[in-house]
């Protein structure tokens, strides 16, 4: 068996791998990437990208369907599903070649095509090549989405993200299997392009949200366009006619077309970590140190989606760029808040710590979007956003459903971060009217300052 020595080897040429790749070269370090792929990014390739360009098809069809509330008459909306298609799919590619790009200038000795196994904890086999790493290999495989059991008799039917884009047009109904962030987009999404859609989900929440109060307020809104089956789990046979039935207990549907969106499992088969030596939780997925990203006192490290922590893209281009870094000889930075967005209307974000692990002290504010002058002016009523602080008057988390809720989000993170106390994040320049208005009426609610 042929061998070659490097400093870092990095396995995956996704989002991830590629910054882990750069930073680690970087730092000086001998560096050789493997992908047994075409490379490129889940982002662009059936993730972020594409599933937001037919969210931006599906707005403006629902814009024009509510420009009536303005004094506005449109006349009937049709959709163009093959338009619409074309659109996403010519935007996605030109998103994916922009990351190929990237990819492809590293140089060819730099690059390895083939499938890496671990024969050790320091050196992998690609193709009957052994390769030793001097100071770390990353790990940054990406993952796959879940198909649920049950569904064998009708799998024809049952798409994923990584293959619903590639639709010829449009099903006149559609269940989706997974209410987290990912089903919710897409279910808003189709519905507003005149798809009858219902969602499935055995949890009693949406989009992950963690705060009762919050999740009530996007229920009530989102569950306006689509169909929400929640604590339900159905069960699917054959209905004929190229045609699915779904089955609950206590209803029946007939759909077109299935959208698992149930998670997505770290992509490890075949990596041989049973060889490293490193501690694998029950999932086999490697257990590591969310600062570093080094698993345990080993030269592995893992990163991106493979690491199934923070599951979004700039947590796994910082973790790949920690990784990388790290491998090389680099020092960890510190962690950022929690931050997950879910692009639906209203938006979805949840930021810092989580309602559920509050201590008993906490301190909570509010403020309805009902509330908001901007909010009402766009014709926008439905929604809550509520901050959360801790005894000593700091900003620590915030679940939002609003209006832009992504870029509310930002602000909360950038103030937890900066480890800014409630009042002064209260007293900012808000400018009127505008929905950012909302942060500051929920922080004085917080802080127990009167209007």
């Amino acid at each position: 068996m042929t061998g070659k020595v490097v400093d870092v080897i990095v396995i995956g040429a996704g989002t991830a791998g590629l910054k882990a790749y750069k930073a680690a070269t970087a730092r000086g370090a001998d560096t050789l990437i493997i992908e047994r792929g075409p490379g490129g990014s889940t982002c662009t390739r059936c993730g972020c990208m594409p599933s937001k360009l037919l969210i931006a098809a599906a707005r403006a069809a629902h814009q024009a369907r509510q420009a009536g509330q303005f004094g506005i008459e449109v006349g009937a909306v049709r959709v163009d599903a093959a338009a619409v298609w074309q659109r996403v799919r010519r935007e996605r590619d030109r998103f994916v070649a922009s990351v190929l790009e990237e990819y492809h200038a590293i140089p060819d000795d730099r690059r390895l095509h083939g499938s890496a196994r671990f024969d050790g904890a320091n050196s992998v086999v690609v193709g009957g090549r052994r390769i030793e790493a001097r100071r770390g290999i990353v790990i940054a495989t990406g993952a796959r989405p879940i198909i649920p059991d049950g569904f064998d008799d009708v799998r024809h039917l049952v798409q994923t993200h990584e293959t619903i884009f590639e639709r010829g047009g449009l099903p006149r109904s559609l269940a989706v299997l997974g209410a987290g962030p990912l089903g919710l987009e897409l279910a808003q999404a189709f519905a507003r392009l005149g798809v009858d859609v219902a969602v499935f989900d055995p949890g009693s929440t949406i989009a992950g949200l963690k705060d009762p109060d919050c999740n009530g307020a996007a229920i009530d809104a989102i569950g306006s366009e689509v169909h929400l089956h929640l604590e339900t789990k159905a069960q699917a046979s054959a209905a004929g006619g190229d045609r699915a039935t779904l089955s609950w207990d206590g209803g029946e549907l007939v759909v077109d077309c299935i959208l698992a969106a149930t998670g997505r499992a770290p992509a490890m088969q075949d990596l041989g970590l049973e060889d490293t030596g490193i501690a694998l939780d029950d999932d086999g997925v490697p257990v590591f140190d969310r600062r570093s990203h080094r698993c345990g006192d080993s030269r592995i490290f893992v990163a991106g989606d493979a690491d199934a922590w923070r599951p979004v893209l700039h947590e796994a281009a910082r973790g790949g760029r920690i990784a990388g870094e790290v491998a090389a000889g680099g020092e960890p930075p510190r962690c950022l808040p929690a931050f997950s967005v879910a692009f639906t209307e209203p938006g979805i974000a949840q930021v810092g710590m989580a309602f559920v692990d509050l201590p008993p002290d906490a301190r909570i504010g509010s403020t309805t979007v009902a509330d908001n002058g901007r909010a009402t002016v766009d014709g926008h009523t439905h929604g809550l956003v509520k901050l959360y602080g801790d005894r000593a008057g700091k900003l620590i988390g915030a679940s939002i459903v609003a209006p832009d809720a992504e870029h509310l989000g930002h602000l909360v993170a950038l103030g937890i971060d900066r480890d800014i106390d409630v009042a002064t994040f209260a007293d900012q320049a808000w400018y009127h009217p505008t929905l950012e208005e909302m942060l500051q009426s929920a922080a004085r609610d917080l802080a127990g300052i009167e209007d």
